[in-house]
């Protein structure tokens, strides 16, 4: 019987999963994409941008150049999501389905956070991104801070790659000896999910470096007329520049369906993904998955296209009832430290009774990996062809899992 597959969101989750799912479907099979933006952004690459390593109008691609021919892709905004009735609402038209796949991403807050909007630079997007590399360039000493608005945010990395590449970035403008770079956060630890030795491994970076370290330390305000943090314990810092990340809230969409919980997220089983509603995924930002520790799967590219995977050929699955293999929790990243080099972590997150992440040194080797990973996704042509090949090779020789775009 032929069936119709929605996915939610084009990002790498939801591309991944659309791409894999016609892969394994039969043409009577629907494949249907729903994304309201007509390009996919490689927004790991707005860090690179926001030091002038990158330009943004160079990040990303048409939406339907990544897709394989045979998934309908649909440029809309997703309005409701109704799994009693087994459809989604996308610019006022109703699409049914037999099975969906949420894969929204994290929408972005500036503006519920008093103070921002006007003062902070938004690293998350483009326009941030751009807003703050013009800004460094006309720097010329002070104190530059990167902070953290809020819990919880995706790429739990972000903003200690931001203090680290601004750094350097310093050097190389011969502006060090005039500015002082201090990160503030409300996590006890850089990435704290990971555990208590990769953060330590982390903070040791920033300190090696120079970079001011404020842990514990919850904002409540930014004053942009005297250009301060206000802190929830009534303290303040100054700041010449300043570069922060967004609060992140699940979209609306999501957010008033039957399947989130109290908190605006999505809950999947570990393995499967599956919602509390039949027939119904959720993978990347909106699914909320417990780990063994009780702290939630961080929000992270790699494991959207690793979700998106199983999730995908589970559904292919369904139809002549074969064995699929369940998420395992695998997981890495790239921390990229500047000047060429970049460190990278990688373990289980499944792991009992938490988390088993290992961290290595920084290299020019694990760099030239995240720039493979930037050019399979958003290379073209042969460039693309090359890195996704040298990329699978270089992860079987780590060991580290799929990682083709």
């Amino acid at each position: 019987m032929a069936t119709t597959t929605i996915i939610l969101g084009g990002g790498v989750g939801g591309l991944t999963a659309a791409n894999e799912l016609r892969r394994l479907s039969g043409p009577e099979h629907r494949v249907v994409l729903i994304e309201r933006q007509p390009e996919f952004l490689f927004a790991p690459s707005l860090l690179w941008a926001m030091v002038g390593a990158r330009r943004v109008d160079r990040l990303a691609r048409p939406l339907r150049g990544l897709l394989r021919p045979g998934v309908e892709l649909v440029h809309a905004a997703v309005e409701r999501i109704d799994p009693e009735r087994k459809l989604v609402v996308a610019d006022g038209r109703e699409l049914h389905y037999d099975a969906l796949v949420v894969a929204l991403a994290a929408a972005l807050a500036p503006e519920a956070f008093p103070g921002y909007v006007g003062a902070a630079h938004d690293f998350f997007e483009p326009a941030g991104a751009a807003s703050f590399w013009a800004a460094l360039q006309a720097f010329e000493g002070g104190r530059i801070v990167v902070a953290v608005s809020a819990l919880p945010y995706k790429c739990p990395a972000a903003p200690y790659e931001a203090a680290l590449l601004i750094e350097d970035a310093l050097r190389r403008r011969r502006l060090r000896e005039r500015t002082e770079v201090m990160l503030v956060t409300p996590e006890p630890q850089p990435m704290p999910v990971a555990g208590p030795a990769l953060g330590a491994a982390v903070a040791s970076l920033l300190e090696t470096r120079g970079i001011v370290f404020h842990r514990n330390r919850p904002l409540a305000a930014v004053d942009p007329a005297g250009r301060e943090l206000v802190f929830a314990d009534g303290t303040r810092e100054r700041f010449d520049l300043l570069a922060a990340v967004p609060p992140h809230r699940p979209p609306e969409a999501v957010r008033a369906s039957s399947l989130a919980n109290e908190s605006g997220w999505i809950p999947v089983d570990p393995g499967t993904l599956r919602t509390r509603a039949d027939d119904v995924y959720a993978i990347g930002d909106v699914a909320a998955i417990a780990l063994p520790n009780g702290k939630l799967l961080p929000k992270a590219g790699v494991f959207a296209h690793a979700e998106a995977l199983v999730v995908a050929r589970r559904i292919a699955a369904e139809r002549d009832r074969s064995a699929v293999p369940a998420f395992d929790g695998l997981g890495y990243c790239w921390v990229e430290t500047g000047g060429g080099k970049a460190a990278f972590a990688a373990g289980d997150f499944y792991a009992k009774p938490a988390p088993r992440i290992d961290l290595r040194a920084p290299g020019a080797s694990w760099h030239l990996g995240k720039v493979l990973f930037e050019r399979a996704w958003i290379g073209g042509g042969p460039e693309r062809r090359f890195a996704s090949a040298a990329l699978r090779l270089g992860a079987r020789a780590m060991g580290i899992g799929p990682v083709s775009a």
